[in-house]
Protein backbone atom coordinates (compact mmCIF):
# COMPACT_ATOMS: atom_id res chain seq x y z
CA UNK A 1 0.00 0.00 0.00
CA UNK A 2 1.21 3.49 -0.88
CA UNK A 3 0.13 6.71 0.80
CA UNK A 4 0.55 10.42 0.33
CA UNK A 5 -0.43 12.98 2.98
CA UNK A 6 -1.12 16.68 2.54
CA UNK A 7 -1.62 19.09 5.42
CA UNK A 8 -3.55 22.27 6.17
CA UNK A 9 -5.19 23.83 9.22
CA UNK A 10 -8.72 24.66 10.32
CA UNK A 11 -9.85 27.37 12.74
CA UNK A 12 -13.41 27.22 14.13
CA UNK A 13 -15.54 28.20 17.10
CA UNK A 14 -18.10 25.86 18.64
CA UNK A 15 -19.57 24.51 21.86
CA UNK A 16 -20.31 20.92 22.78
CA UNK A 17 -23.49 19.75 24.50
CA UNK A 18 -23.42 17.33 27.42
CA UNK A 19 -21.83 17.00 30.81
CA UNK A 20 -19.05 14.83 29.37
CA UNK A 21 -17.60 17.94 27.73
CA UNK A 22 -17.12 19.98 30.92
CA UNK A 23 -15.89 23.51 30.12
CA UNK A 24 -16.08 22.79 26.36
CA UNK A 25 -19.84 23.22 26.72
CA UNK A 26 -19.11 26.93 26.53
CA UNK A 27 -18.31 28.58 23.23
CA UNK A 28 -14.59 28.20 22.50
CA UNK A 29 -12.19 28.24 19.60
CA UNK A 30 -10.25 25.35 18.15
CA UNK A 31 -7.39 25.24 15.69
CA UNK A 32 -6.85 21.85 14.09
CA UNK A 33 -3.95 20.61 12.04
CA UNK A 34 -5.58 18.66 9.20
CA UNK A 35 -3.82 15.72 7.52
CA UNK A 36 -5.44 14.03 4.53
CA UNK A 37 -3.84 10.71 3.59
CA UNK A 38 -4.62 9.09 0.25
CA UNK A 39 -4.20 5.30 -0.11
CA UNK A 40 -3.70 3.09 -3.15
CA UNK A 41 -2.24 -0.39 -3.60
CA UNK A 42 -0.15 0.50 -6.67
CA UNK A 43 1.33 3.71 -8.02
CA UNK A 44 -0.44 5.22 -11.03
CA UNK A 45 1.09 5.54 -14.50
CA UNK A 46 3.13 8.54 -13.35
CA UNK A 47 4.47 6.57 -10.35
CA UNK A 48 2.57 8.69 -7.84
CA UNK A 49 -0.29 8.08 -5.43
CA UNK A 50 -2.07 11.30 -6.33
CA UNK A 51 -1.18 14.75 -7.63
CA UNK A 52 -0.06 16.42 -4.38
CA UNK A 53 -0.78 19.93 -5.65
CA UNK A 54 -4.38 19.05 -6.56
CA UNK A 55 -4.83 17.18 -3.28
CA UNK A 56 -3.56 20.16 -1.28
CA UNK A 57 -5.78 22.53 -3.28
CA UNK A 58 -8.91 20.48 -2.56
CA UNK A 59 -8.11 20.11 1.15
CA UNK A 60 -7.49 23.87 1.31
CA UNK A 61 -10.90 24.51 -0.26
CA UNK A 62 -12.72 22.27 2.20
CA UNK A 63 -10.90 23.83 5.14
CA UNK A 64 -11.67 27.33 3.84
CA UNK A 65 -15.40 26.49 3.74
CA UNK A 66 -15.31 25.59 7.45
CA UNK A 67 -12.74 28.05 8.81
CA UNK A 68 -13.48 31.22 10.73
CA UNK A 69 -17.02 30.10 11.46
CA UNK A 70 -18.97 29.47 14.61
CA UNK A 71 -20.20 25.96 13.80
CA UNK A 72 -23.02 26.37 16.33
CA UNK A 73 -24.54 28.89 13.90
CA UNK A 74 -24.14 26.78 10.74
CA UNK A 75 -27.48 25.22 9.68
CA UNK A 76 -25.77 22.03 8.50
CA UNK A 77 -24.49 21.39 12.03
CA UNK A 78 -27.64 22.32 13.98
CA UNK A 79 -28.01 20.11 17.04
CA UNK A 80 -24.77 18.24 16.32
CA UNK A 81 -21.76 17.97 18.62
CA UNK A 82 -18.98 19.03 16.26
CA UNK A 83 -16.33 16.97 18.02
CA UNK A 84 -12.88 16.39 16.57
CA UNK A 85 -13.98 12.92 15.45
CA UNK A 86 -17.11 14.27 13.77
CA UNK A 87 -15.20 17.03 11.96
CA UNK A 88 -12.64 14.50 10.69
CA UNK A 89 -15.54 12.63 9.08
CA UNK A 90 -16.98 15.83 7.61
CA UNK A 91 -13.65 16.70 5.98
CA UNK A 92 -13.15 13.11 4.76
CA UNK A 93 -16.65 12.88 3.27
CA UNK A 94 -16.32 16.23 1.50
CA UNK A 95 -12.92 15.24 0.15
CA UNK A 96 -14.27 11.87 -1.02
CA UNK A 97 -17.01 13.72 -2.93
CA UNK A 98 -14.39 15.85 -4.65
CA UNK A 99 -12.32 12.78 -5.54
CA UNK A 100 -15.42 11.09 -6.96
CA UNK A 101 -16.24 14.22 -8.99
CA UNK A 102 -12.76 14.17 -10.58
CA UNK A 103 -11.23 17.19 -8.82
CA UNK A 104 -7.95 15.31 -8.23
CA UNK A 105 -7.62 14.42 -11.88
CA UNK A 106 -7.62 11.10 -13.73
CA UNK A 107 -4.52 9.92 -11.86
CA UNK A 108 -6.66 9.61 -8.71
CA UNK A 109 -8.90 6.86 -10.13
CA UNK A 110 -6.93 4.10 -8.39
CA UNK A 111 -7.31 5.55 -4.89
CA UNK A 112 -8.90 2.99 -2.58
CA UNK A 113 -9.13 4.79 0.77
CA UNK A 114 -8.76 8.10 2.51
CA UNK A 115 -7.82 8.95 6.10
CA UNK A 116 -8.36 12.39 7.57
CA UNK A 117 -6.64 13.20 10.86
CA UNK A 118 -7.48 16.29 12.89
CA UNK A 119 -4.84 17.16 15.47
CA UNK A 120 -6.60 18.90 18.35
CA UNK A 121 -3.26 19.48 20.03
CA UNK A 122 0.26 18.06 20.02
CA UNK A 123 -0.94 15.23 22.29
CA UNK A 124 -4.45 14.43 20.98
CA UNK A 125 -5.99 13.76 17.57
CA UNK A 126 -8.76 11.84 15.84
CA UNK A 127 -8.90 10.00 12.52
CA UNK A 128 -11.65 9.06 10.13
CA UNK A 129 -10.74 6.33 7.66
CA UNK A 130 -13.05 5.55 4.78
CA UNK A 131 -12.96 3.52 1.59
CA UNK A 132 -13.31 5.27 -1.74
Amino acid sequence: MFTVTVRDHLMIAHSLSGDAFGPAQRLHGATYLVDATFHRPELNGDNVVVDMALAAQEVRGIVADLSYRNLDEEPGFAGVNTTTEFLAKVVADRLADRIRDGALGPGAHGLTALTVRLHESHVAWADHHRPL
